[in-house]
């Protein structure tokens, strides 16, 4: 993953993270990166690897659809949020190719800490590790929080002392939907870019503008996280086909229209990532 996203950094274009929240997922995503030429992470939180069926069923469930499927674009399995040290290990062990240490939550010494604990581990499998300041608000998959804004002085000592690939700053985005208007952290994020030049990672980009999405980027983020609008638009469309259909029980005709509205919105998210046509 370390060429994919430093070359994201170089060329200005971020790699999007879809989090998967059903084995229906994996293939709509698939489709869409193929579809559209991008490069594509897919990524699992930890608070819903069991309702996956576990690390090693979900990472070779998505590496035999890569497989079946003929998918020719890069493809990134990554988990999200790992709260525990031995989450992470179990993902690596598992085949993953980044995983994300969420240490935000503890204090900044200890939070280096244990993320040099995965990073040393994780590097000798070639797996890529991220790690978490500030507090991204919110609430998604469990993981709850309220916006609290990085330190740049934080910053750069998890970064720089736990050997980080790729830091995710919390500069004012949030999980699950905005209560009013985002309120990102522009100049923040130049600062950090200035202070250590790795790739930042934006969480909670559901609800972004456009706009705000390719400032984001310019300032060095190269992994733009999304879950919250698929999830929306894949239950928006299920709701419909039921309520038109009071009568179908088929399962493949009630979800088919539904998959459909994820592929769909993933290619959206892809063009707003301007990584169509970068694999």
């Amino acid at each position: 993953m370390n060429t994919f996203i430093q070359k994201a950094k170089k060329s200005h274009y971020a790699i999007p993270q879809i989090n998967v929240n059903g084995l229906i997922w994996i293939e709509c995503i698939l489709k869409a990166a193929e579809k559209t030429r991008s490069p594509i992470i897919l990524g699992t939180t930890d608070k819903v690897i069991d309702f996956l069926g576990g690390y090693d069923f979900i990472c070779k469930t998505i590496k035999n659809k890569v497989k079946s499927m003929n998918i020719t674009v890069p493809v990134i399995i990554h988990l999200d949020h790992g709260l525990t040290l031995e989450g992470c290990k179990k993902a690596v062990d598992a085949g993953y190719d980044s995983v994300m240490f969420d240490g935000s939550k503890l204090p900044i010494d200890e939070n280096i800490a244990q993320t040099k604990v995965i990073v040393d581990y994780a590097h000798k499998h070639h797996v890529i590790v991220e790690g978490e300041v500030g507090a991204i608000g919110g609430n998604e998959d469990g993981v709850i929080g309220n916006v609290q804004y990085a330190r740049l002085e934080d910053c750069i000592r998890l970064a720089k002392e736990a050997n980080l690939d790729t830091l995710a700053p919390a500069l004012g985005s949030v999980h699950g939907k905005y209560q009013g208007e985002p309120n990102l952290g522009f100049k923040e994020m130049e600062e950090i870019q200035e202070a250590i030049d790795i790739p930042l990672v934006l969480h909670g980009a559901s609800g972004i503008s456009d706009e705000d999405l390719v400032r984001a980027i310019k300032l060095g983020h190269a992994k733009i996280n999304f879950n919250t609008e698929i999830n929306i638009a894949w239950s928006n469309q299920l709701r419909q086909t039921l309520t038109n259909d009071q009568n179908i029980f088929n399962p493949q005709q009630i979800l088919n229209p539904s998959k459909d509205a994820i592929e769909e919105t993933v290619v959206q998210i892809i063009h707003k990532c301007l990584s169509n046509n970068r694999a």
